[in-house]
């Protein structure tokens, strides 16, 4: 098969365009004017519905978004020209002159789509992982419907449509389903083909009100109809916002939903439990990530300053005060993801303030010792081990740079290279030794922490230097 030929039939399955629907429901209904203060630019975490929905279908990998906008319209352009930039081009089509129950409006629409649309209305906080899946489950000419209810009660309400369809002994391989049946929770959210959007015997709407149900009853005899589950333990999760109390409900969502690419034992069961509620203070502050990264990293060099001092006090006072680095330390990630203003510098920042902290903890600690220990025969061991440990730290940084590099080349010989960098990689900013280190500090036993890492780091810096070996790298292009 030609290298065209596979092009072209990646664009007529993709999934690539988005419609968005900001005044009415994709089952009907309008949205924002029967429910008070809730509607399209309704705040979620301090970013609107609106803005939120475009955001997300945008790093999600959705490349074109289509709005039909009502009243509304100036408010949501103003919306989008606020916070982090929208860089997929999106088209405004006024439903005054593009009316939802006018077939040429679908018509129009269809000939802006290749392949797919995923029409949502802007009511509700969803996944990027949710939107991910529906671009990977596209079939050629079949519409997807998301349900709200579990994989169990869809199957199980599959099953039970099917037997009736076999029973009425009508030919069709799916059974219709009532979309506006309470046990199945349909999102106002749907993936269409272009060539339903087009077909010219469309059935008439109700004024007003979209097309789309009707489109999904004529294709479910067909069995060109599929229904997925929304999952909070896959991420691919989906969450209404009609009331005021749903408003409460999406929040809670997004904060639940927050985690790390990587996440050690005890920031995932204490810093990322205690993180939110700093968060939630950072947010209402109005601080950005790498601010939150810089406070982080402040805090972290006055509890070396802390260890510095040699007394038992105040050591546990700044090993308390490095937890609470810690766990500050996770807020500017999940600020970053909860106001879509990651960038590949407070990624970086983050990596290189929490290593000059961790070397200036190991030092801290180093001085600290030694002079408690000043005047004795063996008091310049725990100098050389401080030494050991920042060295060790530092090389490791440098060698995990170079790895990061050869990663970004895709430059591994082989997958299990691959793998074994990525674990590393996503290790080399962990600060789950904060919790070990607390410990040994109660126990007055700062000394063996130091020792064990002098260990640790050597141990990491060796590992990764055996993983960027010539003989794991494979020869990269100039």
């Amino acid at each position: 098969m030609s290298r065209s030929i596979l092009q072209r039939r990646v664009e007529i399955q993709g999934l690539a365009t988005a419609i968005l629907l900001p005044s009415v429901g994709v089952f009907g209904g309008p949205i924002g004017q029967q429910v008070r203060d809730v509607g399209p630019l309704t705040s979620i975490v301090g970013i609107g519905l609106f803005q939120r929905t475009v955001l997300t279908l945008q790093r999600a990998g959705i490349r074109q978004l289509i709005v039909l906008s009502g009243s509304e319209e100036e408010q949501l352009k103003q919306a989008l020209g606020k916070g982090p930039r929208v860089t997929i081009p999106v088209r405004w089509m006024p439903i005054r002159e593009f009316p939802l129950d006018d077939p040429r409006t679908w018509e129009a629409l269809a000939a802006e789509v290749h392949g797919f649309a995923l029409v949502a209305s802007v009511n509700s906080v969803f996944s990027r992982g949710l939107i991910e899946r529906l671009r990977r489950d596209v079939q050629d000419g079949q519409a997807i419907v998301v349900s709200q209810a579990p994989p169990e009660q869809v199957d199980q309400l599959l099953v039970q449509c099917m037997r009736s369809k076999v029973q009425s002994g009508r030919p069709a391989n799916f059974a219709p389903l009532r979309f506006n049946d309470p046990v199945l929770r349909v999102a106002d959210l749907v993936v269409v083909p272009a060539s339903l959007m087009s077909i010219a015997d469309q059935p008439t709407s109700e004024k007003g009100t979209s097309p789309i149900p009707q489109w999904l009853e004529q294709a479910v005899v067909d069995g060109r109809v599929r229904v997925v589950s929304s999952e909070d333990k896959r991420g691919n999760w989906y969450q209404p916002v009609r009331t005021l109390a749903d408003v409460q409900s999406a929040e809670k969502k997004l904060f639940s939903s927050l985690k790390g690419e990587f996440e050690g034992f005890v920031d995932r069961y204490f810093n990322r439990k205690i993180s939110r509620w700093f968060t939630r203070l950072f947010l209402a502050m109005g601080l950005s990530p790498n601010s939150i990264t810089v406070l982080a990293g402040l805090i972290g060099l006055v509890a070396a300053a802390g260890f510095g001092m040699g007394t038992y006090s105040v050591g546990i006072v700044a090993a308390l005060l490095f937890q609470l680095a810690a766990v500050i330390d996770c807020c500017d990630g999940e600020v970053a993801r909860l106001t879509f203003t990651e960038s590949p510098f407070g990624a970086w920042l983050d990596v290189v303030l929490d290593n000059i902290v961790h070397m200036a903890i190991f030092a801290g600690i180093a001085v600290g010792l030694y002079t408690t220990h000043m005047g004795q025969t063996d008091d310049w061991v725990p100098l050389a081990l401080g030494v050991a440990a920042v060295f060790g730290n530092g090389l490791s940084l440098v060698l995990a740079e170079k790895a990061h590099k050869i990663k970004a080349a895709s430059g591994w010989r082989t997958p299990a290279h691959a793998a074994w960098a990525d674990v590393l990689l996503k290790n080399v900013a962990s600060r789950d030794f904060s919790a070990a280190l607390l410990g040994f500090a109660l126990f007055d036993q700062l000394y063996w922490f130091l020792l064990f890492a002098v260990v640790g780091t050597w141990l990491f810096a060796g590992t990764v230097a055996w993983l960027i070996r010539p003989s794991a790298v494979s020869s990269l292009r100039p």
